[in-house]
Order: C-alpha cells, then sequence, then structure tokens
C-alpha cells in the first residue's frame, strides 16, 4: 500500500534502518525488525550511502523485507553520480519486487571529496524521473526544519521545499530536537498553499557522539542541556535520558497533530521500544 494512503487513513508510526555491512551487523538488524514488529508498524526505510554509493546493498535489504513482513518497506533512491537509465532499472528491480514506496533524496556529499555530479543535480529531478516510470510509486522527499545547510534562506528553502512536494505524495524530516521548528516549517508550508503530509523524524539521542556528528552534517542545532546530561550520566542511565527528551519532543509532535512519527533506530530497537510504549503507541 501506498504510504500516502497510509497517512490518510491514520496516523503512522515508522522506522529507518541502514543495510549492514557485515553478518553480525545483519544479525543485529533482523533482531531489531523482529522486536520493532511488535508495534503497529506503518512502515519502514532502508536508507542508502553517501553521493555516489552503490544502490545494490539497500536494493538488495529492501526485497528481502518485502515478502516477509506485513508493513510496507520503502527504499531510499540517491541521485547523486547516478545516470536517468540506473534510476529507471532500478525502478523496474522496485516495481518487480513489490516495493511501492520511494523516498527521493540529493544524497550526501561522497566521504572521499569526489564529485556528486550525474545526470541529476536535484531531488526534484529524481522525483520527476521516478514519476516517469509506468509503476506508479508513492513518493516521498527531505525536508529540514531548520532549513537545509545549502540553501541561501529559509524563504528559499521552503519555497523549492513547497515546489518539491507539489510533485512528491509526503516528506519525512530531518531529525531535529526542538519541536518549534516543525511547527514553523508547517505552517510556511501551509502559508505557500502547500499541506502534504510532513511527517517529523525522531533521533534519541543513545549515541551522543554519532548524533552530534549526523547533526553538524545536517545544520541541527543540538540540544546543549541534554548533552550536557548525557555526558554526566553513567552508561545505566542514558537510555533513560535519551528516552525521557525524545518522548517530550513526541508528545508536543502528536499534540501539534502530526501525522506520523518516524524514528531513526541506528538498527536498535531498545529506544524506540521503550519510546513507543510510553507515547502508548
Amino acid at each position: 500500500m501506498a504510504i500516502s494512503e497510509l497517512l490518510a487513513r491514520q496516523r503512522t508510526l515508522s522506522f529507518e534502518f541502514f543495510p549492514p555491512k557485515t553478518p553480525w551487523g545483519q544479525k543485529q538488524l533482523n533482531q531489531a525488525i523482529a522486536e520493532l514488529s511488535q508495534l503497529d508498524v506503518s512502515f519502514v526505510s532502508v536508507t542508502t550511502g553517501a553521493g555516489g554509493s552503490s544502490h545494490e546493498p539497500t536494493k538488495q535489504q529492501v526485497l528481502d523485507l518485502v515478502p516477509n513482513h506485513s508493513f510496507e518497506v520503502m527504499a531510499h533512491v540517491t541521485c547523486a553520480q547516478h545516470s536517468r537509465s540506473q534510476i529507471a532499472s532500478l525502478m523496474d528491480d522496485y516495481e518487480a519486487g513489490g516495493v511501492e514506496n520511494i523516498l527521493a533524496l540529493a544524497g550526501d556529499p561522497p566521504q572521499d571529496g569526489s564529485s556528486m555530479a550525474g545526470e541529476f543535480s536535484f531531488a526534484s529531478e529524481l522525483v520527476e524521473e521516478i514519476r516517469r516510470h509506468p509503476h506508479s510509486f508513492a513518493v516521498g522527499v527531505a525536508a529540514h526544519p531548520e532549513v537545509h545547510p545549502s540553501s541561501a534562506s529559509r524563504e528559499l528553502d521552503r519555497r523549492f521545499l513547497a515546489q518539491k512536494l507539489s510533485a512528491a505524495d509526503f516528506a519525512i524530516t530531518q531529525f531535529f530536537f526542538d519541536a518549534s521548528y516543525y511547527f514553523r516549517l508547517v505552517e510556511e508550508l501551509a502559508a505557500l498553499g502547500c499541506g502534504k503530509p510532513v511527517i517529523p523524524g525522531v533521533m534519541p539521542v543513545t549515541s551522543p557522539g554519532r548524533v552530534k556528528h549526523f547533526a553538524d552534517m545536517n545544520g541541527t542545532e543540538i540540544d546543549s542541556i541534554l548533552w550536557e546530561r548525557l555526558e554526566q550520566a553513567d552508561a545505566g542511565d542514558k537510555m533513560s535520558i535519551a528516552v525521557e527528551a525524545a518522548h517530550k519532543l513526541c508528545a508536543e509532535l502528536l499534540q501539534f497533530g502530526a501525522p506520523g512519527l518516524h524514528f531513526y533506530t541506528m538498527n536498535q530497537s531498545e529506544a524506540s521500544l521503550r519510546l513507543c510504549r510510553a507515547l502508548g503507541l
């Protein structure tokens, strides 16, 4: 089922995973998915690597998940360093594998500093290419509540996002720690006549160092008080503090009327399980 249809029916609950690189990592991911499947999961998404990375690990993980689970599986697809023919072939494979949902992204810069040049410059062009495919995929895009780090201004960022969403079905945000950024994003899109669903992405801070790295990449403002608490806490208390902070954020988002919650899991289940149970999901 298309995620756009799920959103039209009810609030969604979803989780993001990445393709493991080792057998141990695959075992860990399988365990996390099995544990999270106890919840009423609407869909999961599988990431792809930095700009120019092959889509193959993502494709294999997605195609392995689809026939074995009742929830929908959304594949991340990036345009960086890829050709139109490569994307068309990838969509053929996803159609054949029963995939209904795609998250279209520009892609993170390659870690080796190489060029991201390809036949696409922006995620909006990738959305258009996916729409040309004979199969009607539901297409999501990314949104940055605190403005995309490469945007010249918040006004331009919102205009480009509204334009991108006009061809897509929904958006999922990068993680953030201050709910007011999400509220402002939704209100500014509405002022531009864009009412497509925007699902907030939530990252429980179970690994402060890794989350800080991702935050720096995305221009995300960290909660200095939260980080101070985490740095002073012993190992046994860090998880509780992370879940407590994420719970407060999620409660504000749900009260505002967010159409769903999307959790960045880092292939772990404990924080998401504790958080969802605390929220009554």
